[in-house]
């Protein structure tokens, strides 16, 4: 049953959070509209509200042309259109013009731009050359030469790969493709309220926390994914943010801001920074997070992504969930994962208070 109190705030204020939750119908106007509809406020005794548009339709009213409460959401359609402009740019090995992804997204150039980047959080170019990326390490990964992985990827040249590598890869592609050869990296663990805690790091800032109830499997899991890399003692610097993570789990209220050598796909580490834009005493679902990401349809490779991430506590993927709240798994334990959210949730609430 809906909230009819609920319902007429949220139509006062045109909240289109709302939309496609329900509708409401005017009996003065014989037309039914969305909650965030942008027409002139009816007055309340005029007002019925209804579940579906078949209810409303049922009961005599008809869509209104304003806010077409029959088709999907503006935000549907926005969402609809990045997917396809994000799929020609997936299926060129050249970055579409914007002219042209804006024609096949069925939206006029400047307004594009505009949605694309609400949407995905970064503009085309940003977005195609993310996606190139991918395609590299996924080749790279596969133990394909650099040479010929460059040019399957989409680069006209190898120097735009290996000037991309850095921020896109974590590594130059040889080491990438040889597992870490040739770079120092220093860790340490620490005893957390969430057991152990390893910390590993790079000169570029941290590459890998883990969690777990021994720390001698945390190390072997660091020599494992690193195998070529030269591993040694934590110094001052690092033993500091070692501290500072330690201070996180006991009081979360805030997300430890430290340097980080995202190293991942190209995807994953698109879906890791989505992660990192939820907050403390936040929660936000996989298919939200594909949303933002401009591929609604990529629901499980979020969650491979999720489940992927090597950076605990620092790219919190324990705060994302399922659709009906289900906490899901969590690579360090689902018991971790349901402590971390309760701390959050107790901290994020003294500070309101």
């Amino acid at each position: 049953m809906l909230n009819e109190e609920q319902c007429w705030e949220a139509l006062r204020a045109h909240d289109a959070s709302q939309d496609g939750q329900w509708f409401y119908s005017v009996k003065t106007t014989g037309v039914y509209c969305r909650p965030g509809c942008a027409s002139r406020r009816p007055l309340r005794q005029n007002v019925t509200f209804h579940e579906t548009t078949e209810a409303a339709e049922a009961a005599g009213f008809r869509p209104c042309k304003r806010c077409r409460p029959n088709e999907s959401s503006q935000a549907g359609r926005h969402v609809a259109a990045v997917e396809r402009a994000c799929a020609l740019i997936r299926g060129r090995d050249a970055l579409p013009s914007l002219d042209e992804l804006a024609s096949v997204a069925g939206i006029s150039r400047f307004h594009f731009h505009r949605v694309f980047k609400q949407i995905t959080g970064a503009t085309p170019r940003e977005w195609g050359k993310a996606h190139r990326l991918d395609r590299f390490a996924a080749r790279l990964d596969a133990g394909e030469p650099v040479a010929e992985a460059v040019y399957a990827a989409g680069f006209g040249a190898s120097s735009r790969a290996y000037e991309a590598a850095p921020v896109g890869l974590g590594m130059t592609p040889s080491a990438r493709r040889h597992g870490g050869r040739g770079e120092t990296i220093r860790f340490t663990t620490v005893k957390t309220a969430v057991g152990w805690a390893l910390v590993a790091a790079t000169e570029r800032g941290i590459c890998m926390t883990a969690l777990g109830d021994e720390k001698a499997p945390l190390e072997t899991e660091l020599r494992r994914r690193f195998p070529a890399a030269l591993i040694w003692p934590a110094d001052d610097k690092l033993q500091r943010w070692a501290e500072r993570i330690v201070q996180f789990v006991t009081d979360p209220a805030e997300q430890p801001d430290l340097p980080l050598d995202i190293r991942g796909t190209a995807f994953q580490a698109r879906v890791w920074r989505a992660l990192q834009k939820v907050p403390p005493g936040k929660t936000a679902t996989y298919t939200e997070i594909a949303a933002a990401l401009g591929q609604p349809k990529a629901v499980r490779a979020v969650a491979a992504a999720c489940a992927a991430n090597k950076l605990a506590l620092l790219v919190p993927c324990h705060r994302i969930v399922r659709r009906d709240g289900d906490l899901a798994g969590y690579r360090w334990g689902i018991d971790r994962k349901r402590a971390l959210l309760a701390a959050e949730d107790a901290a994020t609430a003294d500070a309101a208070e």
